[in-house]
């Protein structure tokens, strides 16, 4: 499959249109969200869009999902609209998560993958082909195919982009409940000024990644905050 694919103003259907001409009809699209931050997990979504025959030589979506955008495009609450109208109208949509411990443990790259075979794993309809933003699944022996800014160009890509980051997002607003005072809220675990400010005052918790440089040196010389010693 071919990813020289030029990047559009808006995500498109081409590329499912290409697949659904060969005979594909369960096409997932897969994004990733907290892949370069500092604390929370990485999330990762798989998402089968209702593909619509508009007319010979082309492919709709039902008129809710068509605002779809790369979530880094849209406002915090054009996404939860959209997050709905996803879960609303779409076949399937799975989710994955693996935590800070785990991305410590195996590295950034094999854990975002781990958190991909997660959210396929639970599509309610089994995929036939694959659109990934950026990172392939070689242990998936499905026709697949890694597309450099995908969540920019597939319309499949950018659903799974919103479902990952919404999910996310939600996830760290409960992590600024368990550990007040890093911001959580506000930055979503991402290296911000505020953030470092923070972890320098109080030191890394148990949701930071351990082995990322910024937390890394604090907890050379600091325990975990929340954690208790015995």
């Amino acid at each position: 499959m071919n990813s020289s694919v030029p990047i559009p103003q808006w995500p498109t259907l081409t590329l499912e249109w290409r697949l659904v001409a060969q005979g594909f009809l369960h096409i997932a699209g897969l994004d990733e969200a907290g892949r370069g931050a500092w604390a929370g997990p990485v999330v990762a979504a798989a998402v089968i869009l209702p593909l619509i025959r508009e007319q010979a030589t082309r492919l709709t979506v039902p008129a809710e999902l068509k605002p779809i955008r790369d979530s880094k495009l849209l406002s915090p609450r054009r996404r939860e609209e959209l997050f709905d109208a996803i879960h609303e109208k779409a076949h399937a949509v799975g989710v994955g998560t693996v935590e800070a411990e785990e991305i410590d443990a195996q590295g950034i790259v094999p854990a975002t993958r781990q958190a991909m075979h997660l959210a396929l794993a639970r599509l309610k309809i089994a995929p036939q082909c694959l659109l990934i933003d950026y990172l392939p699944l070689p242990e998936v022996k499905l026709p697949q195919e890694a597309i450099p800014h995908g969540d920019m160009s597939c319309l499949s890509i950018a659903a799974a982009s919103i479902i990952a980051k919404v999910h996310r997002d939600r996830l760290m607003l409960g992590l600024n409940t368990r550990f007040p005072g890093y911001g959580f809220a506000q930055h979503k675990g991402y290296g911000t000024s505020a953030h470092r400010a923070a972890l320098t005052r109080l030191g890394p918790s148990p949701v930071h990644r351990l082995s990322w440089a910024p937390c890394q040196r604090l907890s050379e010389s600091e325990p975990c905050s929340g954690v208790t010693s015995h």
